[in-house]
């Protein structure tokens, strides 16, 4: 089953296991990322900086494009549902 040939085989292709990890984020560092996304404006600037980062984190690049993912999807999903109460409130001014 298992040959000592294969220890160092990597199904994902990838040339070396020890290269894909990242430094653990110390809780001290999420405190402090977690503060600083509870500003307004400045947590969009840091997001986008840290989404495009390729030096900093991982982890924190991953939770940077997840968060501006799901920002994306409520800025839609809002302007969707606004357009649609505005057009009921046109269409219920129409008939007064």
């Amino acid at each position: 089953m298992y040959n000592q040939d294969q220890q160092g085989y990597n199904p994902y292709g990838h040339q070396n296991q020890e290269m894909m990890h990242a430094p653990v984020m110390r809780v001290s560092e999420w405190l402090l990322t977690i503060f600083l996304l509870g500003i307004p404006l400045v947590n969009i600037i840091l997001l986008i900086v840290w989404a495009v980062d390729k030096a900093g984190n991982p982890n924190r690049s991953n939770y940077a494009k997840a968060i501006l993912v799901f920002m994306a999807i409520v800025f839609v999903l809002y302007v969707v549902i606004f357009g649609f109460a505005l057009g009921m409130v046109s269409g219920l001014s129409d008939l007064l």
